[in-house]
């Protein structure tokens, strides 16, 4: 059991010190494959969440997607825990419990390994920030964990895990916010571009004022931008009526609310309005595109 421990755990730190970006779902395929005889069926009531798990929100939607994959082809990969003094605590896997509790199931396929409880938080919190639904609060929370456990630099992790510095930096800028306007981003009411450059304020007062006024008049980034920078807001031209495939508006409205520019999907083409160079930076920032050396 030592010997298995100890293999692990240099196998979770190969993740730190190889050259390669990390890549969690090919750790966790990576002991699943070296334990594929080790399977056992463990009943859903004995396992209990990782303690360390940052995520407190999961989208519903995707869940319930997931219980009906399972429904269909059953829990395709094995969840991943740890025996504890009274069942066990969940290490990978959240997602496949809770969609397998939807699904009507009441034990699911897992392998039992030993962790240490740094290892344990390590891999929720790599686990989580390569997750798309994880929102920008809990990613920003699971990135500044990583780095303090790990006493590694904000350019480092973003090395580890494929993602600009600016990105990381920006991102971590987040929890600067007020605890109020960062429940405004989790419950979606302003997006995280909005939070963005509302992070780069000191005054909470105004940061307050500033966002219930994206929600009320229902401001895009640029609008933002204006107002912080105390330009009057450019009124907009009215909407010509044009014809848009229904297919195409849903995507056009998310990423334009993304991006804060106006977006026109059509013929296989996705067209992004911009007014300058520097708009341009910021929309190739947000969507954490670099070109060259940084």
């Amino acid at each position: 059991m030592e010997t298995k421990k100890k293999a692990l755990g240099r196998g979770l730190e190969q993740l730190f010190t190889n050259n390669n970006v990390i890549d969690f779902d090919n750790f966790e395929k990576e002991i699943v494959s070296e334990n594929k005889n080790n399977v056992v069926m463990i009943k859903l009531d004995e396992i209990r969440s990782n303690p360390h798990q940052p995520r407190k929100t999961f989208n519903e939607e995707s869940l319930r997607e997931l219980a009906t994959s399972i429904k269909e082809y059953g829990v395709v990969q094995p969840v991943i825990v740890k025996k504890s003094i009274k069942g066990y605590e969940l290490i990978a896997g959240e997602r496949r419990c809770k969609a397998s509790r939807l699904a009507g199931l009441t034990e699911v396929p897992a392998i039992v390994k030993e962790f240490t409880d740094q290892e344990m938080m390590e891999i929720a919190l790599i686990e989580n920030i390569q997750r798309e639904d994880l929102n920008p609060i809990d990613e920003a929370k699971s990135v500044l964990n990583i780095i303090n456990l790990r006493g590694i630099t904000q350019e480092e992790f973003a090395q580890k895990f494929g993602k600009s510095r600016s990105y990381i930096t920006n991102l971590l800028g987040l929890l600067n916010l007020p605890e109020n306007i960062q429940k405004m981003l989790i419950n979606k009411e302003i997006s995280a571009s909005h939070a963005r450059v509302l992070s780069k304020l000191e005054d909470n007062k105004q940061i307050d004022e500033l966002a219930k006024k994206i929600v009320t008049d229902n401001l895009n980034v640029r609008d933002l931008e204006h107002l912080v920078s105390n330009k009057e807001v450019p009124k907009r031209k009215p909407m010509i009526s044009k014809e848009v495939e229904p297919k195409y508006q849903m995507y056009e409205n998310v990423i334009s609310d993304k991006i804060g520019n106006k977006v026109k999907i059509n013929k296989n083409k996705i067209e992004i309005s911009f007014d300058s160079v520097k708009d341009l930076e910021r929309i190739m920032e947000i969507l954490n595109i670099t070109i060259g050396d940084e």
